[in-house]
């Protein structure tokens, strides 16, 4: 990793805390709560997530009774998140795969393990995916690791960052080897909100972006 490439990450985050300020730290769940979670967040918004995950958590409060459930059952309390004829199978395997490797639905073992076997295990679990993996790692475990989901990946594409057309996987491993950890966590969800705010898919705010100067995109519109 270059030094040149180092020093424009570094330059983003700070522009991205000057902007926005050190974003709080979120509510600390278990990690199999906090996959199960992320799996409902999978093409929703952050409302519909919280709706389903608290509908799922009312019907069956113990990863046990989600397990034991009929599959429409899990679904129709998942309904709020979308995609929930999907969702409710893939999480009810994911608790199977965990009754059959460890005796009961638990991630508590990752705690004791180097961030990349802890990695290596989530992603081997059926539908978890690298983004999925590294906000359980971040959130829950406070492990090293940088989430991109598809606002980090526009961003950093737009600013310059990564080099065009780079895959999501592709941007996780630059951006974790530009940045120091510790900053793994503002520098997500301060991108995040960029995103979700100023650097929107259709229509970006490039006048209003506090990495306008910086930023590649930008440039190129003039």
């Amino acid at each position: 990793m270059s030094a040149d490439a180092k020093d424009r990450a570094a330059q983003v985050h700070e522009l991205l805390l000057d902007h926005y300020g050190r974003p709080a730290l979120k509510e600390q769940r278990d990690p199999l709560s906090e996959l199960v979670l992320t799996i409902l967040s999978q093409n929703t918004a952050d409302a519909n997530t919280a709706r389903a995950y608290a509908s799922l958590k009312e019907a069956f409060p113990t990863w046990e009774q989600v397990l034991e459930a009929d599959s429409q059952e899990v679904a129709a309390a998942i309904r709020h998140g979308g995609l929930a004829n999907i969702k409710a199978p893939r999480i009810q395997a994911i608790l199977e795969s965990l009754v059959e490797s460890h005796g009961r639905p638990t991630l508590e073992f990752l705690r004791d393990m180097p961030v990349t076997e802890a990695r290596e295990y989530l992603t081997s679990l059926h539908g978890v995916g690298p983004k999925t993996a590294a906000c359980v790692l971040l959130f829950s475990l406070h492990k090293p690791a940088l989430p991109v989901d598809t606002h980090v990946h526009r961003v950093s594409l737009r600013v310059g960052l990564v080099p065009p057309k780079s895959s999501a996987e592709k941007t996780n491993l630059l951006l974790e080897a530009m940045l120091p950890p510790e900053t793994y966590y503002p520098f997500h969800l301060n991108v995040i909100r960029l995103g979700r705010e100023t650097c929107k898919a259709s229509s970006p705010q490039c006048a209003q972006c506090p990495l306008v100067q910086i930023c590649d995109y930008a440039d190129a519109r003039g």
